[in-house]
């Protein structure tokens, strides 16, 4: 029975935006996709959240207000308990410099919003 629980189970996405819209669209995206959804509308929210969750993925808004994006990503790859969780970015920024920081701080990937639905 675990074995069949382990095959239905994707994990969770911690989704991390402070514009509403993208976490409903996000989410629903996943959720019909068959994972497990948490939404975070603030770096707060989502730091909270990890100190008693582990997700098995992060999404991740850079611009968001107070801690933004690389800063969150900086502390979670910082800490031996957080550092191998994988953290994409999605972000409306869409110089080269935006991307090798992402990536230099600890990021798998980057999508730029818009984005299509398939992208996930």
């Amino acid at each position: 029975m675990n074995a069949v629980k382990n095959l239905l189970d994707k994990g969770t996405i911690l989704i991390v935006d402070d514009t509403p819209d993208n976490l409903n669209l996000l989410s629903n995206i996943l959720l019909k996709a068959g994972y497990k959804v948490h939404p975070a509308s603030s770096s707060k929210l989502a730091l909270t959240f990890i100190q008693s969750n582990l997700p098995d993925l992060i999404l991740l808004d850079i611009m968001m207000p107070g801690m933004n994006g690389y800063e969150i990503c900086e502390r979670l790859k910082s800490s031996p308990r957080t550092q191998d969780i994988p953290i994409i970015f999605i972000s409306a920024l869409h110089e080269i410099l935006d991307k090798v920081k992402a990536f230099s701080l600890g990021g798998v990937d980057y999508i730029i919003k818009p984005f299509e639905s398939q992208e996930f």
